[in-house]
Parts: C-alpha cells; structure tokens; sequence
C-alpha cells in the first residue's frame, strides 16, 4: 500500500508542483481572431467540432500540463461526450486500456502490458480523468514490430501481414504523402539519406493509423468531442494525421493546436507561427526538460 502511495504521488507531483499561477508560463493564440485567448475559450470553440488536435513536444512540460488541463474541461464542459485518442498507445493494446480504465486490472499491470512511454507520468492525468469520468481512451497508434517492419522493408510489408494482424493498422494500402510534407520531412533530417524513402514511409503508416483510429472511432461515436494527443509533427499545418483524417473522414470539422517552447516567449512573432495550426501555444522554454 505505501509502495502504490508513492507511485502515486510520483506521478502527481509534476502536474500539481505546476498548478500556481500557470498561465504566466504559456500564451495561446487563436489564428483566426488573431489575439491571444484562454484555454476555456478553445473548450468554448469545439462546440462547433468533433476532434480537436493537440500537437505537443513531447519533453514539454507545459504542454503536457496544458493537455491535461484542456481535457478535464472538456470532460465537463461535454459530459459523457468527451473521448481521448493518443499516438502514445497502439491499436493492440485496447483490451488493456479498456480493462483498467474498468477498474479491472491495476496501474502497475496497465502501464507494462500496454507499453506506455517511459514518460507516462505526463499522461497519466488524462488517463485518470477518463477513468473518473468513464470516457473512452483510443490507443490510435501501430505497433513498433508493424512500423519496424515497414522502416526494413517499406510499406508493400504490411500487404503480407497474416489477416488477424491488419486488424491493428490503417487499411492497405498507405499512400506516400508529398508535397510539404515531405519537404518538412527532409528538412527535420537535415537532408540526410531516408534509407530509399522507407522511413518516411514509416512515418506515413504511423499517421494512417492513428487517423483511422480516429476515424472509426468517430463513426461508431456521432456525438463525441474527440481530443487527440500527438507529437506536433504529425499535425502541424494541418499535415500528417491531420490531412490523412481528411481523407478517411472528410466531414469531421477538425481544429488543431500547435503547442511548443518558444525563445521569443516573451515577445512571440505570431506571424511567424500562423501557419501551424487554429491555435497557437508557445511554452515558457526555461521549464522545458531533457529525457
């Protein structure tokens, strides 16, 4: 018992050693309106919305703070209508999430079988806000041994995939983006060789899957307010999961947050960052941390 309190308490400690006065650590701009606005008012927004991205840096503090809270609002601002999809689980592990979001098994078993990220902490309260408030939790992602075969051998492996295991992916086949997509790609590697453009093409199976995920999610559940959680990669100028999620489901109105440290924090160049996403959130960079 004292073990599981301090585990507990572990993983609360970051989110609640934050909670003063957070707001001086964070600026949210609405590109649209072109000003700055509060949390509450992106809630405000959704109404008119069924999935909302949040495009996070994953070392981001903040912005996991800034995930967590967004997402217990939503849960009360639509109750009963809230549902959480996730880059950060993958399709097979949903019995799992299903079984302790049940109260069926215990976190210590949740957090191994389901192969949460080493950094679960900054998770775990939207975890538990959706237990608290019975809310689905979507695991979108493919599995490492699905996107580990595609970087060996491109995305024609997955068409030789036994039928049980196509279950857990996007349906076949994946197309390549181009495009800006491609160029930002590129860019992020510094130009270095892609291994014949297989690990891009690793990156596009992860992005279908995790807009199928989200896809067939929405279809099976009309009136839910879905809020993804990825890697701003994935989501920023509305590429990616995003532009795939266009095509699997083009009437869901989607919005979408880019949030990250910013060394202009203190004076952002808004126009610099419009492109990005429906909103803008750049971080206090001094509470950014290393893994």
């Amino acid at each position: 018992m004292i073990k599981r309190l301090f585990i507990v308490l572990c993983f609360s400690i970051p989110l609640f050693g934050m909670a003063q006065d957070m707001t001086k650590h964070y600026k949210i701009y609405d590109v649209k309106k072109q000003k700055i606005v509060t949390v509450d008012d992106i809630v405000t927004d959704l109404a008119t919305a069924n999935v909302l991205f949040f495009g996070e840096e994953h070392n981001d503090s903040i912005g996991h703070y800034l995930e967590a809270t967004l997402f217990k609002k939503i849960a009360v601002a639509y109750p009963g209508k809230a549902a959480l999809t996730m880059e950060m689980f993958h399709t097979d592990v949903q019995p799992v999430i299903n079984e302790y979001l049940n109260g069926f098994i215990s976190e210590k078993n949740f957090i191994k079988e389901a192969r949460a990220w080493n950094n679960y902490k900054d998770y775990r309260p939207m975890i538990e806000t959706a237990k608290a408030n019975k809310l689905d939790v979507i695991g979108g992602n493919g599995a490492a041994r699905y996107s580990n075969a595609v970087t060996r051998g491109g995305l024609e492996v997955l068409n030789q995939l036994p039928e049980g295991s196509k279950q857990f992916i996007a349906p076949l086949p994946i197309d390549t983006a181009t495009g800006r997509y491609l160029e930002k790609f590129i860019e992020t590697l510094g130009g270095h060789s892609m291994g014949g453009m297989k690990v891009y093409q690793t990156q596009n199976f992860w992005d279908a899957t995790m807009s199928w995920s989200i896809a067939k999610y929405a279809k099976a559940n009309k009136d839910k307010k879905i809020f993804q959680v990825n890697g701003r990669f994935h989501s920023d100028e509305k590429l990616g999961t995003l532009a795939k999620l266009k095509k699997y489901a083009p009437k869901l109105k989607v919005l979408n947050i880019s949030s990250f440290s910013a060394d202009d924090f203190n004076n952002p160049d808004w126009k610099k960052y419009e492109k990005l996403g429906d909103y803008v959130i750049v971080t206090d960079p001094s509470l950014k941390r290393t893994f």
